[in-house]
């Protein structure tokens, strides 16, 4: 599934937080959206999976316009992988993962084998198996992102969006989480905090900085000395990982030497 973002811009409390981005994702690309605190990558996101309304622009799934489809065929067509993820009540893990099923559902239609089937598949890939029945208040923060995670696995969507999902999540369930994903064969646009996994995962990079897309292209392209100083002022050096070759961040602090 493509997505098409045109000259975007979104306005919160009479503030331009992004302005006329422009961004692609074609059917099967992993697409992250990298950059500083603040620079707007939360709300690009959000208004492209319809929590902010645009002031602006354009946005459309496979040339249908986004704010046109109706719940169930948004959700059918889009998951979503938020970094502030919550329910209301205390549900059991089983519970939380099935509603990634309602896209599918009539009203008051009970859960079928196959959909007890997805949630406990699911629940495996991210290795929560033995948590099925665990109320979701008693999960530690990466749990729970993993319970997310699964949801949107189960809701069976050819795009994914995954906002900042790494950030409760040790460094083996990160990698393990964004194997699943890159393996999914899915549409996946994601914004990234941690650099190097953009990098190492990432088939194109979207670096925003002050609501503006400021440099596109491919890692390799991207991930440079120049642009890390100019964006996120830090300094560092940049190599290359032996194996993949992909760009890999050496940063280096003022108080270091």
């Amino acid at each position: 599934m493509n997505l098409t973002v045109e000259q975007l811009t979104t306005t919160i409390e009479q503030k331009k937080i992004i302005e006329d981005i422009s961004i692609h994702v074609y059917s099967g690309q992993f697409v992250g959206v990298i950059g500083p605190n603040g620079s707007g990558k939360s709300t690009l996101l959000k208004t492209i999976y319809r929590i902010f309304r645009p002031h602006g622009g354009l946005l459309s799934l496979d040339e249908r316009d986004i704010f046109k489809l109706s719940y169930k065929e948004f959700s059918k067509s889009m998951a979503v992988v938020s970094q502030e993820g919550s329910v209301p009540f205390d549900f059991t893990v089983s519970e939380i993962v099935l509603m990634g099923r309602s896209p599918y559902k009539r009203l008051l239609e009970r859960d079928t084998a196959e959909d007890v089937a997805l949630v406990r598949s699911s629940l495996v890939k991210v290795g929560l198996e033995q948590f099925t029945d665990r109320g979701f208040s008693t999960l530690s923060g990466g749990e729970k992102q993993r319970v997310f995670i699964a949801r949107a696995l189960v809701q069976e969507a050819p795009f994914l969006i995954l906002d900042e999902p790494t950030n409760h999540l040790d460094i083996h369930h990160q990698l393990h989480m964004l194997d699943i994903v890159r393996n999914l064969n899915v549409s996946v646009l994601a914004a990234l905090h941690d650099l190097n996994l953009a990098a190492a995962y990432c088939d194109a990079l979207y670096v925003v900085k002050d609501g503006k897309v400021v440099r596109y292209g491919s890692p390799e392209e991207v991930i440079t000395k120049s642009m890390l100083k100019e964006v996120f002022q830090v300094d560092c050096t940049v190599t290359h990982h032996p194996k993949t070759g992909k760009p890999q961040i050496l940063f280096i602090s003022d108080g270091m030497f």
